[in-house]
């Protein structure tokens, strides 16, 4: 009974700790409520009013994905984004306070209408008030706003992660779906497309799950399983997408002029220096969230420190200190040259210990050259140089070694001038007397472990200033 508790109890730690929205399942009914905000709703809703709004016509802003929701077994005829995109940017519209959409998506049912308002008029009213007025006439649209949503792909990332062990496992899964908006502005007076922008929405689904499967003795067995699995809604994701389109639509309008804010042009300004840099960042974003960066430096001088650790014919290894300065030059998008100075201290404790210097030019490749996190790889030769004299114990070059080196790091870059880097090397000597002795088969070799930042820089400014002199 006490081997049963305990199974019983690590069972249900388990459930507990491995699925914390266990308790969050929805076991009643909800009364309806207000529609949830998107992420890009409060930048839309917070914008400064408008000098004059524009009176715009939405016909048909439409899902021309093609696509039908996916399913396990068989098929189905419904769709897998929303039909309603015209209603959802009508409502963006609205919102935002820089427009007055005018209804067109329905607009023979307002046609229809309105002609039953006119004949009622004509028909019964003018003979009771010969001055009741006419109906007035419609509004007419400056503008007309096209688009869709013109894609959705769906398991553009897909992944997770899970254990089991001794009938005790668990699991977490993730998938990643995208759409995609395109949304155009086009003048009624000659059909001019003024601006058209383009954003895209991922749609995230996880899943968590755990078990637990064993014998607990002979014929008893215990099983249990809880899960959890959250999709975002599709129909959000279209709102986000969507709301954030118009928001970037007003922003390109302010820039070329179209309109303006109340305030006028001070908030103009600030409004596009803020859009501006978002845009930049936006931009700068690859698919799967990689960040690009514009290599417009090829020079880079650095410096970095770390450890040394000696693997020599010495049966004691300690770390020992290490520190590097270095010059970079980048001859292509994947290639570049560096020439390193090392002083390093090989470390062997009371058996022996020593300072040394070297001198290596090394090959680097990076693996991702337009990311602001790249891993990189290098190899190259170099000279190690004794820089203790065996007498005095001062600064002295000594015995000299020539030497092969190898690494792989990782470079990241917080801008355009400064990076930060974190590497590992190895350094193959073709001599086995770097640690004063010779002994066995092997030549020695050490590893240098460190962390720096570079500081990148072009020549090509100092160029054109002497060129101007």
């Amino acid at each position: 009974m006490n081997k049963f508790f305990k199974v019983i109890l690590v069972a249900g730690f388990y459930v507990l700790s491995s699925c914390g929205a266990y308790f969050n399942q929805p076991l009643m009914q909800k009364k309806a409520r207000t529609g949830e905000f998107s992420s890009s709703t409060k930048q839309l809703l917070d914008l400064p009013p408008a000098a004059q709004p524009v009176e715009v016509a939405v016909y048909n802003f439409s899902d021309q994905t093609g696509q039908y929701k996916g399913v396990e077994n068989g098929s189905t005829f419904s769709t897998a984004i929303t039909q309603g995109a015209t209603t959802i940017l009508i409502k963006a519209l609205e919102d935002s306070g820089w427009f007055v959409p005018l209804e067109r998506e329905n607009f023979s049912n307002l046609s229809t209408e309105r002609g039953i308002i006119r004949n009622t008029k004509e028909e019964y009213l003018r003979n009771l008030n010969p001055n009741e007025p006419a109906l007035p006439p419609l509004l007419y649209a400056g503008l007309l706003l096209e688009g869709g949503v013109i894609s959705y792909d769906t398991n553009i990332v897909t992944g997770g992660i899970g254990a089991r062990y001794f009938g005790l496992g668990g699991s977490a899964k993730y998938r990643q779906d995208r759409i995609t908006v395109y949304l155009r502005a086009v003048s009624t007076n000659n059909g001019e497309i003024l601006k058209t922008v383009y954003v895209s929405k991922t749609i995230l689904s996880q899943a968590l799950d755990a078990s637990f499967f064993r014998f607990i003795k002979f014929q008893r067995l215990l099983e249990a399983e809880t899960g959890i699995t959250q999709n975002e809604p599709v129909q959000l994701a279209v709102k986000d997408a969507i709301e954030k389109a118009v928001h970037d639509l007003i922003m390109e309008g302010i820039k070329e002029k179209f309109w303006g804010t109340k305030q006028g042009a001070d908030e103009d300004s600030r409004l596009i220096g803020k859009y501006d840099m978002e845009k930049k960042e936006e931009e700068s974003t690859l698919l799967y969230d990689r960040l690009f960066v514009d290599r417009e430096h090829d020079n880079s001088v650095g410096v970095s420190g770390g450890i040394s650790l000696i693997d020599g014919d010495y049966s004691t290894k300690k770390p020992g200190f290490m520190g590097r300065l270095e010059y970079e030059r980048r001859f292509a998008r994947y290639f570049s040259v560096g020439l390193v100075g090392t002083i390093f201290d090989v470390n062997n404790g009371n058996q022996y210990s020593n300072y040394y210097g070297s001198v290596d030019l090394n090959g680097s490749f990076d693996l991702l050259p337009d990311d602001d996190l790249t891993p990189f790889l290098y190899a190259g030769a170099g000279l190690v140089v004794d820089g203790v004299s065996p007498d005095t114990g001062g600064l002295e070059f000594g015995d000299a070694f020539f030497k092969f080196q190898y690494g792989a790091g990782l470079r990241y870059f917080i801008s355009s001038h400064i990076g930060l880097k974190l590497y590992v090397e190895h350094n193959i000597l073709a001599s086995d007397e770097l640690d004063g002795i010779t002994n066995g088969k092997r030549d020695d070799h050490y590893y240098n472990f460190g962390v720096g930042i570079n500081y990148n820089f072009s020549f090509q400014r100092n160029n054109k200033i002497l060129q101007t002199r």
